[in-house]
């Protein structure tokens, strides 16, 4: 498959071949979702966690005699309907990892890219590298590109470049990754995600 190469220095655009079996791969949404679900699944922290009334200090002693006295019979101060109690169902610490394997998560990675090429959403440029630090050069690339009025822009790079980052930093639309960092969720949620001719080989590599 040739792919067409952007050039942000207005030069003559290339082309860039690549395979088919990653790039031109059927969509297939159940692996999909359920490997965008796992992995928002293993961004949680899980560290909630709540007294029950085994847990919480103090109680020992019974409020009030069993009978008499005209009040509901009571053991401890620290049940559910005590203000101080224990919660009924305490909430525990708990890990929502799921397990996704290598050969699934490389087979939605590839059905996503072949997507995003079908949908115009994926553009291939020669270069994302900024001499010096200034936001307004990632403008003036944003309007090259016509990507100005996108809600996400993802830049893909082969190795985050730190002028790049810092110049990407201060606008809310635009996010950054290198093709190690590169994730389902980013790439789903992406209008439009621009990424090297570096990067597209290395990708071409990691999932061929």
């Amino acid at each position: 498959m040739e792919l067409q190469i952007k050039n942000t220095n207005d030069a003559a655009p290339g082309q860039i071949t690549v395979a088919d079996e990653v790039f031109a791969r059927p969509f297939n949404e159940p692996l999909v979702h359920q490997v965008v679900v796992a992995y928002l699944a293993g961004a949680r922290a899980g560290t909630r966690a709540q007294k029950s009334r085994a847990q919480v200090s103090g109680g020992g002693s019974k409020p009030w005699r069993q009978k008499g006295t005209g009040r509901a019979r009571a053991g401890s101060t620290r049940g559910p309907i005590w203000r101080g109690g224990g919660v009924t169902f305490a909430a525990r610490p708990q890990d929502h990892s799921q397990k996704v394997n290598r050969k699934m998560y490389r087979a939605a990675m590839r059905a996503i890219f072949s997507e995003l090429l079908r949908q115009d959403r994926l553009q291939v440029v020669d270069k994302l590298t900024f001499p010096e630090i200034k936001t307004k050069q990632m403008i003036a690339l944003l309007k090259t590109l016509d990507l100005t009025n996108q809600r996400r822009v993802l830049l893909v790079s082969e190795e985050v470049d730190l002028n790049l980052y810092l110049s990407a930093r201060n606008l809310g639309q635009v996010a950054l990754s290198d093709v190690s960092g590169l994730d389902p969720v980013s790439l789903v949620g992406a209008d439009t995600v621009l990424i090297t001719v570096g990067a597209m080989q290395r990708v071409g590599e990691w999932l061929g």
